[in-house]
């Protein structure tokens, strides 16, 4: 048996963490499986730095721990409605579910 590709290997996790199930390659579907989500998943060997600057800032600005730390990407000349909101996995989790026991809430800071 080969080794998976690490974009699979991805998917399985993400799907585990959300308590869902892989789809494997089926075009026009999510990549994982789930009662309420719909879940693309993206294996890159590194994001852009400011990205993840970006979250970290909304981290160590969160108020308390009950504020979820996200990001909102704009890009100009766009509607509002068309803006991505991005977050970390463990706090995704944290506020609407997943693997039980696998994240708790992180420390601010």
């Amino acid at each position: 048996m080969t080794p998976d590709k690490a974009w699979k290997s991805t998917e399985r996790a993400v799907a585990r963490i959300l308590e869902g199930q892989r789809a494997g390659p089926r075009g026009a579907h999510p990549d994982v499986e789930h009662a309420w989500l719909a879940p693309e998943v993206k294996h890159r060997a590194k994001t852009p730095a400011w990205l993840q600057e970006a979250v970290a800032q909304s981290v160590r600005n969160s108020p308390g721990a009950d504020d979820l730390p996200l990001v909102v990407l704009h890009e100009s000349g766009q509607r509002h409605s068309e803006d991505l909101v991005i977050m970390r996995l463990a706090d995704f989790v944290d506020w609407f579910g997943g693997e039980s026991g696998l994240y708790t809430r992180m420390p601010r800071g």
